[in-house]
């Protein structure tokens, strides 16, 4: 997704049960579930310290950019969580860099893995700036319209979680690599070009510098009270289909975290029903617990959100293997 900020917390040590281990534990994620003042990370770390004495400290990055330096530094593992989208989760377990942890709430969870499983369950969208269009474009051949010269931007597919999300998601709306990468071809006439980022988007379309961008709907929805102008957007494919690919948040113990036993501890405490009982309500998002069901007013509007949007999954391992082949494609196609 973003460009990689480093945000260390140093949070308030409070009273530590006879139990818990001394010491501080370190989340490597990609960015979205820490946006803004009391978002869900920061509350349930908090709430992680209070209960545990354990302190967090958190450093912040795109979906690759995270993985990249946990791959960095395998031979000296710094980091002792790890978030991320797919398929960059997968690609980490591929390189060896996740080790087996079954989480105790493994057994309420669709999806869960021998060494990730996902935290938020959250889904692919654009954006664009309600203000400035009269009406949201309806399709993606609407993107192509002049209007849109200069005003289109995306993240940059095989670097950014949403960028690849969106290669996908239009590879399947237009039901297919050719006619999707013809379609992303012409879309170059109207767009800015690649972004290593794709939360500072929103700002962009927010200001009108950009009419339409991607993101996710997790992330989106969290930014709308800092970004009024935003709206979210699921155009239709050439078969008037309105569709968006399955784009969890999943979490993973790093192999060789230097303090495994606290990993464990928060990757627990975060998939707990206390602390799931709170993602649609303070993030926005959707929670994985198939024993956690929101009534929140978020909740409400996330699922107004996806009201007649078809909702996909990708095969992660077939994406992760043909993932090189497909970015040079694209590279190809765009010229970036």
């Amino acid at each position: 997704m973003r460009t990689i900020l480093a945000a260390a917390l140093a949070l308030a040590a409070f009273a530590t049960p006879v139990w818990a281990q001394s010491g501080v534990v370190t989340i490597y994620a990609a960015d979205g579930l820490h946006d803004g003042k009391g978002s869900w990370f920061e509350t349930q770390f908090d709430a992680f310290i209070k209960a545990t004495g354990v302190k967090v400290q958190y450093i912040e990055g795109g979906s690759g950019g995270v993985v990249e330096r946990v791959a960095k530094e395998k031979s000296n593992p710094q980091a002792d969580v790890l978030v991320t989208l797919p398929p960059f989760i997968q690609r980490a377990a591929a390189e060896g860099l996740l080790q087996s942890f079954k989480p105790e709430a493994s057994g309420e969870i669709d999806g869960a893995g021998d060494q990730f499983v996902p935290l938020v369950n959250n889904y692919m969208n654009f954006i664009y700036n309600g203000a400035v269009l009269k009406e949201a474009p309806k399709s993606y051949g609407d993107l192509l319209a002049s209007e849109f010269k200069g005003k289109i931007q995306y993240s940059t597919p095989g670097q950014a979680g949403d960028g690849t999300a969106v290669m996908l998601q239009v590879i399947h709306a237009f039901g297919g690599r050719d006619a999707g990468f013809d379609f992303l071809k012409k879309l170059q006439d109207n767009n800015v070009g690649p972004s290593a980022s794709t939360g500072k988007l929103t700002a962009l379309v927010n200001k009108g510098e950009l009419y339409v961008a991607n993101g996710d709907l997790q992330m989106n929805m969290s930014q709308m009270a800092d970004n009024p102008n935003i709206r979210v957007l699921f155009p239709a494919g050439p078969n008037g289909e309105r569709s968006t690919l399955a784009l969890p948040y999943y979490v993973g113990l790093v192999a060789g975290a230097p303090d495994a036993e606290n990993g464990k501890k928060l990757i627990d405490f975060l998939l707990s029903k206390e602390a799931q009982s709170t993602v649609s309500s303070v993030a926005i998002g959707v929670p994985v617990r198939k024993d956690v069901t929101p009534s929140d007013a978020n909740f409400a509007k996330l699922q107004e959100a996806l009201q007649g949007v078809t909702v996909w999954t990708p095969d992660w391992a077939d994406v992760l293997k043909n993932l090189p082949a497909d970015v040079a494609r694209w590279r190809q196609a765009t010229g970036s």
